[in-house]
């Protein structure tokens, strides 16, 4: 009997990519908890973001300087764009959404990143003409409906919801916007190679705005800052890249970015677990159609 040529993957390998996605997505979910544990020691989302980069830096230019020897050198105008992909992708969006979390409630901060698959298709049809059907409409539509119950449920419980809420919006944006502008890029470069340098570029912008910003004395801190602060940079940063990567390798990038959909039940739940925060039915039933507009996104 003649062998299929397009065998599916075996079952345990398909079971541990699976596995490792869902890991990724689970572990980047977690920086939303591990800024709130931070935000307890008193210290502002500016040292909090160079302490994460700080602690994640050795490792993504170790990578950067091995991918810089194995492939060519980098010409003068792709130096200049991966300097742009890494202040808007990994600096403004990583600032913008850990000034959020100041504000808001861990859950409605992963719910409103979730979304930038949503941002991705807007700002791809208000700039570059690209026609919206009928389904992505609805997926549209089904996803705000969710952040909106979930806005308005914590929106009840006072505090500055609203101005936490469009700091995240806006680093939804800014990675959406990423993700448009690099995708030449990462086709020519490697999505590893890009990452690496982009997450350098982002690195030295985090360090350098911290000694603009903050005395150097505030380089000390309590030790359970470090600790939090090394989880965060590796464990919430170097980690999930790395992982999502392998993943999407092995399974393929849809399935992979279907699994990424527990990121944010799992957020919901760590965030009652560790933070003490309450699950309500707004929350669950938000949840839920965030959720399910992104499936019918993910299934154009």
């Amino acid at each position: 009997m003649e062998k299929n040529a397009t065998a599916p993957l075996p079952r345990a390998a398909y079971l541990g990519g699976l596995a490792i996605a869902v890991g990724g997505a689970v572990l980047f979910s977690t920086k939303a908890v591990v800024a709130k544990l931070l935000y307890r020691h008193q210290i502002d989302a500016v040292t909090l973001i160079a302490f994460r980069m700080l602690f994640s830096l050795p490792v993504f230019a170790a990578v950067a300087v091995w991918k810089m020897r194995a492939g060519p050198p980098l010409g003068r105008a792709d130096r200049w764009r991966v300097v742009g992909l890494g202040l808007v992708g990994y600096y403004l969006s990583s600032f913008l959404d850990f000034l959020g979390l100041q504000y808001i409630s861990v859950g409605l901060e992963r719910l409103i990143l979730f979304l930038t698959p949503t941002f991705v298709l807007l700002i791809s049809t208000l700039f570059l003409k690209q026609h919206i059907g009928r389904r992505q409409w609805l997926a549209l539509l089904t996803s705000y409906a969710g952040i909106v119950l979930v806005f308005l449920h914590d929106l009840k419980g006072g505090g500055n919801v609203a101005l936490g809420a469009s700091l995240v919006l806006g680093s939804a944006a800014a990675y959406a916007a990423y993700l448009l502008l690099s995708g030449e890029m990462v086709q020519r470069l490697g999505s590893l190679r890009l990452v690496a340098y982009a997450m350098c570029v982002s690195s030295v912008a985090c360090v350098g705005q911290f000694f603009l910003l903050r005395p150097a004395s505030m380089l000390l801190q309590p030790m359970p800052v470090y600790g939090l602060s090394l989880v965060n940079g590796i464990f919430c940063t170097v980690m999930p890249v790395f992982m999502t990567m392998v993943a999407v390798q092995r399974i393929g990038a849809g399935t992979a970015s279907q699994a990424g959909m527990i990121g944010p039940v799992s957020t919901l739940f760590l965030g009652a677990l560790i933070l003490g925060e309450p699950v309500t039915d707004w929350q669950l039933g938000g949840t839920a159609l965030v959720l399910a507009g992104i499936y019918l996104l993910s299934k154009k």
